[in-house]
């Protein structure tokens, strides 16, 4: 082997530091990503923990909104049963109040139709009530001649009370009954002269069964008329043996009128062609029950008053 030279020396001494250096530089590289490394966990800890606060404020903030939305649909729920009470109480007490003012117009109405109803139209005058000689209908309205069975004197009839009889005999006429009016509206005085004439002729207590002193007589309130047909000779007497009176005790109650005098009354003999207007209500309800207008109480016949004129 030879001696090391100068410059074999040198190459060695570089190499050397070469190697040092190269060392240097891997320690201080891996210090230096260690010191990465490490402030990476710090920041990735750290993020870790924010997140987790993060989370532990949502869950908190969302069960906070759901208990606040609970909360707010059972105020909102609860403001609105109160509404639903409020509302149902208003519409009952809006409904006493609507019945409370229809009952109140209907009296009214009540009162309006009594305070334009004579009160003498249902009242029982025969041998009863007594009607005085200035006693005359509100309105009386000509028949006309095609409805009366003689045309020699004009009858009148109550004028409320004549559109019923009208359609009473033009009904007839359309079933094939043939009914005329024989008599209507008497005055007091008429009847005065009338029962006169009765009493010449048959004597005063054969006149007193068949016909009334004057004031009396249903004849005078205007709603009371004689009915006839044809094929008696101008007579009364046989009127129940014909179809007219027949067709009368079924029908004449849908218009109103019932007959005042059937057999076995305790007033006068029986005039099957005696009928008198009483309104519709009550000459049904007597028609229904199997009554007649002089079997009632005079209390229980004012409770139709307010119904007289209906239809």
């Amino acid at each position: 082997m030879g001696i090391p030279t100068e410059k074999t020396s040198k190459v060695g001494r570089n190499t050397i530091i070469a190697f040092v250096l190269i060392v240097l530089i891997l320690i201080a590289g891996g210090w230096y990503v260690y010191s990465k490394l490490n402030t990476l966990s710090t920041d990735l800890g750290t993020l870790s923990n924010k997140l987790a606060s993060l989370e532990t404020k949502l869950s908190s903030t969302t069960a906070d909104l759901a208990n606040n939305i609970t909360q707010t649909h059972n105020s909102l729920s609860s403001a609105l049963d109160q509404e639903k009470q409020n509302s149902a109480a208003i519409a009952q007490q809006l409904g006493t109040y609507q019945q409370q003012v229809s009952t109140v117009s209907g009296t009214v109405d009540t009162l309006q139709k009594l305070s334009k109803t004579d009160p003498q139209l249902l009242q029982k005058y025969s041998k009863v009530f007594f009607l005085n000689e200035y006693y005359a209908p509100a309105q009386l309205t000509a028949i006309p001649g095609e409805y009366e069975y003689s045309e020699t004197k004009q009858l009148k009839l109550q004028t409320d009370v004549w559109p019923h009889l009208k359609l009473l005999i033009d009904d007839a006429k359309k079933s094939g009954v043939t009914i005329y009016v024989f008599s209507a509206y008497r005055s007091f005085n008429e009847q005065s002269a009338l029962k006169n004439d009765y009493k010449v002729t048959y004597g005063a207590g054969t006149a007193n069964s068949f016909s009334a002193d004057q004031g009396y007589s249903e004849h005078q309130l205007g709603t009371t008329v004689d009915l006839i047909t044809s094929g008696l000779g101008g007579s009364l007497d046989s009127f129940d043996n014909t179809k007219a009176y027949t067709w009368l005790l079924a029908n004449a109650y849908r218009y109103g009128f019932v007959i005042s005098y059937p057999k076995d009354n305790t007033f006068y003999v029986f005039e099957p062609w005696h009928w008198r207007f009483v309104g519709v209500k009550l000459a049904t309800d007597l028609h229904n029950q199997g009554k007649n207008f002089y079997d009632l109480d005079q209390r229980k016949i004012d409770e139709y008053l307010v119904n007289f004129f209906d239809p």
